[in-house]
């Protein structure tokens, strides 16, 4: 029998003058075209390709349609799928990661008011409210030059700057005073910003007070802003324009418009949508939360549209492709707005804990930036509406009244924050240095040890990829397994040949690797429950995860697509859900609780034999003086009674936390024999970065470690196959190896191996044997899929495009090229997989998954048939 993913393979390896001979099949003698039945394109693609086998071109026909015949359009069609999600996966999109922050030094001692960048020279300009100008190297930001702006019109300890704008065109800044009035300073020579204009006599101050939004209409500014009515008395003196000869008309080279729909409330921001030939302006009223004032054509007046919120807003931005503008909410809310529908917004982007105070478009990406009073940053994918990306913790503790400016610098990929004068610098590592295996976080991670070359994982999106362990290459990707619910977990069956995936929606379903739905499983009975774990058994199938008994399907049940569960004969033994579960043959069940508690359970008979619970330090005293010679004893019973204890001391601050179990593992190898000479054979972890090991036969706490610190909360772990090393991995991305076959007694094992592949929470841990190498492959929310040695260094991660060419390429297809350029690595592989050598099937055990249609028609796909429903996700 093959799979799906060997097709990929057959695919990868024919070239154009192939598949031209395969298109020939498809014509009969006289040229008109033709379909062809299973057994037709099998040998005769066979005999006329000559490349790959009879069992792949059979494989070949089973992925591009279930039965009858074949046609080249049903063919191309197919094949044009698989290139189109190869290279969907190449051009995928990813959240910028910022390097680590990095406080410049700033010439100001008031609060920021304004970030700019000046386009003619190339460097940035920072304005605070004494007046000083700081402008700052285009490349590394470095501070080059400070200067004070000059205004004679008041003394300098009393200058007050209110706001700043950039006059690119006619290289000018326009800097307003809170002693009423605008000046207009000169950027050509940077020494000294003279001043050229003085706009005086304004009736309010060009601040927030007061709810009045005026805007200036230059008509040309090709000679001068305005005109000059009588002649300088000093060739440096500032042309002084009085607002009332403005406002009467009397300089032709502008003219103003006045509107107060924000009173009596304050104006926060002002904005001049150049795309929309609109002001747009905000406040944190109501009723007036943001204001587009358009501008009419031949009219100096502005017709206006009013939007509300529940609270105001603080700050807002526009998309000129998308056409959205952004607001920073009071209420802790994104909205995004249609500017021309004021009756609601778009969407609403939720996830603040705090008043929003800026937001930013980045224009190329079709992202948004929001930041929050409570140091937050958010970065928000407009088209689905999601957060990708939370920074926290990296910003300087500041008051509740700190004024915060955000510039963002998509060019360069920078974003300056100022809290009042500190200067905070954010800055993009290059893509290319970390990619993703999905486009979500990563939530589980299988090896298939049938087809030996192949890497299942699963994600948030719902969406599952196989990839090949030889390469790090994407084979396949199933999008919208379970809709839009999370795929908590993921488990393969005893033939290996059919994969269950536990959705958030309180489902399980049943896959081939064609990607086709056999069954769903009706886990939470209708509601949305949390699976943790899916264990398949000789006859049954146990989910868990949240309730306090264990949910059990019978094979024998799945004889329809729908499966309802049956009634666990135990009943609800734990106290707490159960969160985890682990099997030892030929009878011995273990599971484990949200409170700490493990339960030996004979799974023959559902019934419950015995309890493990953490606090066993009387088990320890009792065995506290003896020596353990015999190496199968597990030299881990290190059982020392004041290391146990001060660790259960430390417990004790958060105990319920503490103890949470949410691994089980039996370590393989030790046999009951071992276990029941007092040694350890079981392994659990959860909250506290703490390790127990356990004797089941006793029923006793052999011994426990800290692997990771406490602080990190939950961890992960597993086991490998020979039962020599412990793998666990905490919350910031970091796996440590552990040996635990030769550790020395009465301590803890040692530490073989600690790296860090991941930049966030690791999520699933799984080892597998690949030829004659011991491999690690872990899951992450940072969205990747990483693969090691065990115990050793990283290989990579699944999905890193590979720099290098291909040699040889000429002859090659374009599909087999681009598989080439996704190469990310080369493992020696174990072999090539013949059919006899594939396990058989166990049809004892398995009898209850072969399926039949809704007909009653049996699937031609061996080793069990197959249903494909509403539920098969889009290749």
């Amino acid at each position: 029998m093959g799979t799906r993913m060997e097709v990929a393979q057959l695919e990868s390896r024919m070239n154009t003058a192939d598949y031209r001979k395969l298109q020939s099949l498809f014509l009969d003698s006289s040229g008109a075209p033709r379909s062809l039945s299973r057994p037709e394109f099998v040998d005769m693609a066979w005999s006329m390709v000559g490349r790959g086998s009879r069992e792949e071109y059979g494989l070949l026909f089973d992925s591009v349609v279930e039965e009858g015949r074949v046609g080249w359009g049903d063919l191309c069609s197919f094949l044009m799928s698989e290139l189109s999600d190869k290279v969907k996966n190449i051009k995928t999109s990813r959240a910028p990661h910022w390097k680590p922050p990095r406080t410049l030094t700033c010439p100001h001692r008031d609060p920021v008011q304004k970030v700019l960048y000046l386009q003619s020279s190339g460097q940035y300009l920072t304005v605070s409210k004494g007046g000083v100008v700081g402008l700052r190297d285009g490349k590394d930001v470095t501070l080059l030059h400070a200067h004070r702006l000059q205004n004679s019109t008041v003394k300098p300890k009393d200058l007050w700057v209110t706001d700043v704008v950039l006059l690119d065109n006619i290289q000018k800044i326009a800097v307003s005073f809170t002693s009423k009035e605008l000046c207009f300073y000169d950027i050509v020579s940077q020494q000294d910003f003279s001043c050229k204009y003085k706009l005086q006599g304004l009736k309010f101050t060009p601040w927030y007070i007061g709810g009045q939004v005026c805007a200036l209409y230059f008509n040309s500014a090709q000679i001068s802003l305005f005109e000059r009515f009588s002649p300088r008395t000093d060739s440096d003196s500032a042309d002084i324009i009085l607002w009332d000869e403005l406002v009467k008309g009397k300089h032709c080279s502008c003219y103003t418009v006045t509107h107060q729909a924000h009173a009596p409330a304050w104006v926060r921001k002002v904005r001049y949508l150049g795309s929309l030939e609109a002001f747009v302006s905000c406040s944190t009223s109501p009723q007036s939360s943001m204001v587009i004032g358009w501008r009419e054509k031949d009219s100096r007046r502005l017709r206006l549209t009013s939007f509300f919120t529940k609270s105001g807003v603080w700050d807002m931005d526009h998309h000129h492709g998308l056409n959205l503008i952004a607001t920073a909410g009071v209420d802790h809310q994104v909205l995004l707005w249609n500017p021309f529908v004021s009756s609601q917004p778009v969407c609403s982007l939720s996830g603040h804990t705090g008043p929003v105070i800026a937001v930013r478009f980045m224009q190329a990406r079709q992202q948004l930036l929001s930041y929050s009073k409570d140091k937050v940053l958010c970065l928000w994918d407009v088209s689905n509406q999601q957060c990708d990306y939370r920074l926290t913790g990296v910003f300087p503790k500041t008051q509740e009244d700190t004024r915060t400016v955000m510039f963002l610098h998509e060019e360069h990929q920078l974003l300056l924050l100022s809290f009042n004068s500190q200067l905070l610098l954010l800055e993009t590592t290059k893509e290319e240095k970390r990619v993703s295996s999905h486009e979500h976080p990563v939530t589980c991670v299988l090896y298939n040890s049938l087809f030996r070359q192949v890497c299942i994982s699963s994600d948030s999106a719902s969406s599952v990829i196989c990839w090949l362990a030889d390469t790090g290459q994407k084979v396949k990707q199933f999008h919208r397994c379970h809709d839009n619910a999370e795929i908590s977990t993921m488990a393969l069956d005893g033939t290996q040949t059919r994969l269950f995936t536990a959705g958030a929606d309180g489902k399980v379903k049943v896959w081939d690797f064609n990607g086709r739905c056999l069954h769903r499983m009706n886990v939470g009975l209708g509601r949305a429950v949390e699976i943790s774990q899916v264990l398949l058994l000789k006859r049954s199938i146990l989910v868990m995860g949240w309730e306090r008994m264990l949910t059990v399907f019978r094979l024998h049940s799945f004889s329809q697509s729908s499966v309802e569960p049956s009634e666990w004969k135990g009943g609800a033994q734990h106290r707490s859900d159960v969160l985890c579960a682990a099997f030892q043959p030929p009878q011995t069940l273990v599971t484990g609780s949200y409170d700490g508690e493990i339960i030996v359970w004979n799974n023959s008979t559902e019934k419950a034999l015995r309890k493990l619970r953490p606090h066993a330090e009387h088990d320890c005293k009792k065995q506290q003086g003896s020596t353990f010679t015999n190496k199968f004893q597990l030299s881990i019973s290190f059982c020392n009674l004041s290391y146990i204890h001060k660790q259960n001391e430390e417990c004790n601050e958060d105990s319920e936390n503490c103890l949470a179990i949410t691994r089980l593992f039996f370590i393989p190898g030790r046999k009951s024999v071992a276990a029941a000479a007092g040694g350890a054979d079981l392994v659990s972890c959860g909250d506290s970065g703490m390790v127990r090991l356990w004797n089941t036969v006793h029923s006793r706490l052999v011994g426990l470690f800290t692997a990771h610190d406490r602080d990190l909360g939950s961890i992960v772990m597993t086991v490998s196959p020979c039962g020599k090393y412990l793998v666990t991995a905490d919350r910031e991305g970091t796996i440590k190896t552990w040996d635990i076959e030769d550790t020395i007694v009465k301590e803890p094992p040692q530490l073989l191996h600690h790296c860090r592949p991941h930049l966030d929470r690791v999520t699933h841990l799984e080892t597998c044997t690949h030829g004659e190498k011991l491999l690690l492959l872990s899951a992450s929310s940072d969205c990747t899929v990483a693969l090691s040695y065990l115990p050793g260094d990283s290989i990579g991660l699944f999905g890193q495009v590979h720099k290098g060419t291909a040699p040889d390429t000429d002859h090659l297809s374009a599909l087999q090229r681009l598989d080439l350029h996704n190469i990310t690595w080369i493992l020696e592989r174990p072999g090539p997989l013949h059919s006899q050598q594939e396990p058989a099937l166990d049809q004892a055990d398995h009898r209850g998954l072969e399926n039949t249609r809704e007909g009653g028609e049996k699937s031609p796909l061996a080793p069990s048939g197959t249903l494909k429903d509403e539920d098969s996700p889009p290749h």
